[in-house]
């Protein structure tokens, strides 16, 4: 399977795309910094390769390699004052979904200096003109497709993203081949981050009628397909489709944003750095069991693609698919307290209102505290 459009990311999809990354970053300068993690993109070799493929194509290469799961703002700020200093003209993000979105911060820092917290909230505006080009190396965030870039800031404990049409990458390169060095418990969340960034979209009162066909095809994908990647790695086309429903869900959410169970899962990572798949896990079960009512007929075609006959079985149907990833948890597992509580609920209202009234039901103060509650055991 391959894949050519502009969306409007330059967007690349296809095995063995990656070969291309020197070639097109080329073209767009002469430095380029890669932002990546400590440890995966080392171990598989990949690093490496890109190095030598971008000094081959006469680049001169530097490695920022701080990125940890659920970003902060701290990081991008070293890293945007690191592209400034040393001037820096192309960043390639190489990684998951935080390695991307930090370097689209960073890219944004070193054109916008200041808190980022302003942007994020919408109190200050900039533009972002450093070239990104996002090579994602698991499939779930689909941060390759869209202009957001999740953010912790390390003192408030909020969790919000920046969203800019200018953070959207110049380039995204995406290469299911590279999925394949992802642990089994890496992928099961990120395909659930996927399969949720379809389904809010598709659920999200800021979708438009003629925008709901991408997500429902982005479920569909997952629906056939994540177990099948999940349980067996040589399935190319199960991967395929499953990389291809992960860029599509970001290009989704560009458009319609997310609903309830984003916003209700930042506040949790946002506190105790959970994985986000797995903050997901705990909370979109309960979510979806007392939201059906509100939206009914979406949430039967949800059902339907991913497995069921109609709305009462979807709550099932998304446990099952947490059985089978071994994905199944709740918030109590993923280290989240009774006393954490409040401290949530008060936090999704402040960073989450959008996500919040963009759900089918729009829940009250003390309905979104219930729902933590039942998400603690549940």
């Amino acid at each position: 399977m391959e894949l050519t459009s502009n969306l409007p990311v330059n967007l690349i999809f296809g095995r063995g795309k990656a070969a291309e990354i020197g070639a097109r970053a080329s073209l767009l300068g002469h430095s380029a910094l890669i932002v990546t993690g400590r440890n995966s993109t080392k171990q598989s070799g990949l690093l490496d390769a890109v190095k030598a493929d971008l000094i081959a194509s006469g680049m001169e290469t530097a490695v920022f390699d701080r990125v940890k799961s659920n970003p902060d703002t701290y990081t991008a700020y070293q890293g945007a004052e690191l592209i400034r200093v040393k001037k820096y003209d192309v960043i390639i993000a190489l990684g998951g979904g935080s390695i991307i979105d930090c370097a689209k911060a960073m890219a944004f820092s070193a054109d916008n200096p200041g808190d980022l917290s302003d942007y994020i909230f919408g109190r200050k505006s900039g533009v972002s003109k450093i070239p990104v080009i996002a090579v994602p190396t698991t499939c779930g965030t689909g941060s390759e497709g869209n202009g957001f870039a999740v953010l912790t800031n390390p003192e408030t404990h909020d969790k919000k993203s920046l969203r800019d049409i200018s953070c959207v990458p110049t380039l995204s390169i995406v290469d299911p081949e590279l999925m394949l060095t992802m642990p089994r418990p890496v992928a099961a969340s990120v395909m659930f981050d996927a399969l949720c960034h379809n389904m809010e979209a598709f659920l999200s009162r800021a979708t438009q009628t003629s925008s709901e066909e991408l997500p429902l095809c982005g479920i569909s994908l997952l629906g056939e397909n994540m177990i099948r990647a999940y349980e067996d790695y040589g399935d190319s086309p199960a991967w395929d489709s499953v990389c291809l429903a992960s860029t599509l869900g970001g290009v989704n959410i560009h458009v319609a944003g997310v609903t309830a169970p984003h916003g209700m899962e930042h506040p949790a990572s946002g506190l105790h750095n959970i994985t986000h798949g797995r903050g997901l896990a705990a909370l979109v079960p309960v979510i979806t069991a007392a939201s059906i009512e509100s939206a009914p007929e979406k949430y039967r075609e949800i059902s339907q693609l991913i497995g069921g006959e109609n709305e009462f079985d979807l709550v099932d149907r998304l446990y099952e698919i947490l059985d089978r990833m071994n994905l199944r948890t709740n918030l109590s597992k993923e280290g989240v307290r009774p006393e954490d509580i409040d401290w949530m609920t008060h936090n999704c209202l402040k960073v989450s209102a959008p996500s919040m009234a963009s759900h089918p039901r729009v829940f009250s103060e003390e309905e979104i505290r219930a729902l933590y509650i039942q998400a603690l055991n549940d």
